[in-house]
């Protein structure tokens, strides 16, 4: 025998890879994963394949809306039935961040949770309550189950997704001050930075809203020409650092939020057309939560949303956000507390479907 020889062993780890929403990635049951925080990122950057613009060597798509992870487990509140974390990994960056939660992701826990035995199923249909842990959060989610079983088909259709599915009901309770406590973290409706008037909202997530007027741009441009406009680009991620401090997000360089939207007039009274950045690029459709945030800030008085409205909008009721695939319904559910409007229940229909189950291969060092 000459010269040692290095054996890298491989360690093997459950998972299903879902589709959830506009959004794709493995899902985990928590106890697969390292209980250590640092220890279980190191795991999930090598499976995703970060960082690598390609993530070539794991299960990333090279994209941040395929680049997602979902862990699962059974939930302890005595009111939900499943816990949910999100984690975001970075497709250039060896970083995973579990500060924001995913809507689109969370579309799939539901039937996720269900094939997983982790509640039991209903007829017909099955409501899952989850508890986001990344935002504090709890989520109703509808899941048909015909026969007592989850089923992907149906008529559904939902804009950035080909073909139709089952439809999956979410809807956030309380989702008002998700991650800082509190609709307006700034304490203003409207904020000017660098002479830009902004609105900083947390509704399902923290939000920083700029008429797409006021970068000098239409709003309707395709993300495509939008990230290759550097200076456009290098403007809105300096208006977000400051939004971040103003939020009392401390300095944002290194997390995705707060999201930053950019809207403009929609087709019509209830819809407003918006740009979702994630946060360093537009969204080719949008973000669930953040879809709910647009159409929040559209529906409370003294935003920069909500002067672009043909008519005011009414106290809650259904409002269209328009985005680069299509469009997402969000319906909202008001209340006037103290002469404040509160927004108490926000609801979306989206899809989810399971590509596969199997296990995923990280190298015995990144565990």
């Amino acid at each position: 025998m000459t010269g040692l020889h290095h054996i890298h062993m491989e360690k093997e780890i459950p998972c299903v890879l879902m589709r959830g929403g506009t959004s794709k990635g493995p899902f985990f049951c928590a106890d697969a994963l390292p209980a250590d925080i640092a220890e279980r990122d190191r795991v999930l950057i090598a499976a995703m394949g970060s960082p690598n613009d390609l993530q070539i060597n794991g299960l990333g798509g090279g994209n941040t809306l395929s680049s997602k992870v979902a862990i699962i487990s059974r939930s302890t509140r005595p009111d939900c039935d499943v816990d949910y974390l999100f984690a975001q990994v970075a497709v250039d960056r060896a970083l995973v961040d579990t500060r924001p939660n995913c809507g689109n992701m969370l579309s799939a826990v539901g039937p996720f949770a269900l094939e997983q035995g982790m509640v039991l199923a209903g007829q017909g249909e099955t409501t899952v309550r989850v508890f986001n842990v990344n935002t504090q959060t709890v989520i109703e989610a509808v899941v048909k189950t015909p026969n007592g079983r989850v089923t992907y088909e149906g008529n559904t259709r939902i804009d950035g997704v080909p073909g139709t599915s089952a439809p999956v009901i979410l809807n956030f309770l309380n989702a008002e001050g998700s991650l800082t406590g509190t609709v307006f973290p700034t304490g203003s409706a409207i904020d000017m930075i660098d002479g830009i008037p902004v609105t900083c909202i947390d509704v399902a997530m923290p939000l920083m809203v700029v008429a797409a007027s006021s970068l000098g741009i239409r709003g309707d441009e395709t993300p495509h020409e939008l990230d290759v406009n550097m200076e456009l680009m290098r403007r809105i991620e300096s208006l977000r650092l400051e939004a971040g401090r103003r939020m009392g997000l401390g300095d944002v360089t290194n997390s995705v939020i707060p999201k930053p939207a950019l809207v403009s007039a929609g087709a019509n009274g209830n819809s407003i057309r918006s740009r979702y950045f994630t946060p360093h690029r537009c969204h080719t459709a949008h973000a669930v939560t953040g879809a709910i945030g647009v159409a929040s800030s559209f529906v409370l008085p003294g935003t920069v949303s909500h002067e672009l409205g043909a008519t005011a909008p009414p106290l809650g009721g259904t409002v269209t956000v328009e985005h680069p695939s299509g469009q997402i319904e969000i319906s909202l559910q008001m209340v006037v507390e103290g002469g404040q409007p509160h927004i108490r229940r926000a609801g979306v229909v989206r899809t989810a479907r399971r590509i596969m189950k199997g296990s995923v291969s990280v190298p015995e060092l990144a565990s």
